[in-house]
């Protein structure tokens, strides 16, 4: 008894392994897309000792009912059933050769359609274990095509604010269904349905609603598909059709008598464009002096009374005809008299500014000359022949280095004539101050303003008269000389011309 209680669980043992080490392994699902390749696997792991495989068979699960797809025999070699003939395979080229190693037996399908949407079992026939099987679910994806396009060719602008489908965008026959989304800056709505095909497809259809006007015309709109994360885009032009929209252009408020060159333009906004003008003249007759060309009206010649009143301008495509209009007032000077020749007047400006800025420069030179003129004529002499008699011994002016300080006093003997040589001094300036001015001051000024002592040439026994100062110098000076600003003195034969 105790031997059997040992065997018992031992066969127990050897019963589950062989149970649980043969299995079929397989995706439990795959996918692809109409078309395309996919390969549905299936692989028998065995036991040891292995288990003898009879027969392995491929199955289409077709509304709880097995269908078979393909059938590999070690004996009999490999089959494929309609309707999976032309497009299944065996991927282990082994399968098809006698006794054959059946432990892989993966399908490829090519060509994917639609209808190869299912749940296909793998099933393995073993001896003397009997069937194994698994599963594995096949998806076929659809991508959609995606269009888009306007309601019409042309859309027609409506005078009512009543929104109408201006574009279409389609996504058809998809699996799974598109997401179909817009981008625009036009200020509009969407509306979206589905349709559901008999191949399992769907068909997404969006409109895009917006009240026409001239204003969207030439928009873009652009429909935007999503699809397995997938974007697909398509944009169209919107072409709306309006009438024309009509204004007149030339009338500047500034059309007076004899004023020559001027017209008249109707400017037309419209699509189609425009295929007529007409001018009108509301005041009689027009003007025998204005020229119709389509779209301009001329007057030609110089202005006169006779065309002042209202004129129309009318502009017609196949939608409509579109109509403006202008008073033209003729007066009899410019309202604007700058105006009336802006361009010549600049370009005087600008001739009148170079003529004063030429003027200018020649009159600057004219002095310059002038003034060099003059200090020539009034000098002809050499600096040389000039005396100090207020420097410190320097004869050159240009070299004069400072002037000492002034003299503190200025005598003169009382028979003496130096007092009245000092009048040719008047009119020139010694020191800064005109010789008028020394005479006008009071004697004992004089002799504060200066320190030199003038002693008359009985005394000094010359025939000029000496000046002498404080610092030693001494300086003949004669009646004919001149004195000069440096506080030099020149000879009058060197000084006039």
């Amino acid at each position: 008894m105790m031997i059997l209680k040992l065997v018992l669980p031992l066969m127990s043992v050897v019963l589950t392994r062989g149970v649980h080490g043969q299995m079929v392994q397989m995706d439990s699902s795959k996918s692809g897309f109409v078309g395309s390749q996919v390969e549905l696997r299936c692989q028998f792991v065995n036991s040891n000792p292995p288990v003898k495989i009879s027969q392995v068979t491929w199955q289409k699960l077709v509304n709880g009912t097995k269908q078979n797809v393909a059938i590999a025999n070690p004996a009999l070699g490999v089959s494929v059933l309609s309707p999976f003939k032309e497009r299944v395979r065996f991927k282990n080229p082994a399968i098809r050769q006698r006794t054959p190693s059946l432990e892989d037996t993966t399908i490829v399908f090519n060509k994917l359609k639609l209808s190869d949407e299912s749940t296909y079992i793998c099933e393995y026939t073993t001896f003397p274990a009997g069937n194994r099987e698994n599963m594995v679910n096949l998806t076929v994806y659809a991508r959609p095509m995606i269009q888009m396009s306007l309601s019409t060719p042309s859309i027609v602008a409506g005078t009512k604010d009543l929104k109408m489908t201006v574009s279409t965008c389609v996504s058809a026959n998809g699996k799974p269904p598109s997401v179909i989304t817009w981008e625009t800056d036009l200020d509009g709505e969407s509306n979206t349905q589905e349709i559901r095909n008999p191949d399992g497809t769907v068909t997404v259809r969006s409109d895009y609603l917006v009240v026409p006007s001239r204003e969207i015309h030439q928009q873009l709109l652009t429909c935007i598909s999503t699809y397995n994360d997938e974007q697909y885009t398509d944009s169209v032009m919107l072409n709306i059709q309006y009438e024309p929209e009509v204004i007149i252009e030339g009338f500047d408020g500034n059309w007076y008598l004899n004023r020559e060159n001027v017209q008249l333009t109707c400017l037309a906004d419209a699509n189609p464009p425009i295929s007529l003008f007409q001018w009108r003249y509301l005041n009689g007759t027009m003007p025998s002096t204005a020229e119709l060309r389509d779209d301009v009206l001329i007057f030609k010649g110089p202005l006169t009374y006779d065309i002042a009143g209202t004129y129309i301008c009318d502009a017609s495509n196949s939608i409509g005809t579109g109509s403006a209009s202008v008073e033209v007032i003729v007066t009899e000077f410019p309202s604007h008299p700058h105006e009336v020749s802006q361009e010549p007047q600049q370009a005087g400006a600008i001739i009148g500014g170079a003529v004063v800025c030429g003027t200018v420069l020649l009159a600057a030179i004219t002095l310059l000359v002038v003034f060099c003129y003059r200090r020539r004529c009034m000098f002809k002499g050499d600096h040389s022949t000039k005396k100090q008699i207020l420097g410190n011994g320097y004869s050159k002016a240009g070299s004069a280095p400072s002037h000492p300080s002034l003299p503190h006093s200025l005598t003169f003997s009382e028979d003496s004539d130096e007092e009245k040589n000092l009048e040719i001094y008047r009119g020139s300036s010694i020191l800064g101050r005109s010789v008028q001015e020394f005479h006008s001051c009071h004697d004992s000024r004089m002799k504060a303003y200066h320190t030199g002592l003038i002693e008359d040439h009985e005394r000094c026994g010359r025939s000029e008269q000496t000046y002498i100062y404080d610092y030693g110098s001494e300086v003949e000076v004669s009646v004919d000389m001149i004195p000069q600003m440096d506080g030099s003195v020149i000879s009058k034969e060197e000084w006039y011309v």
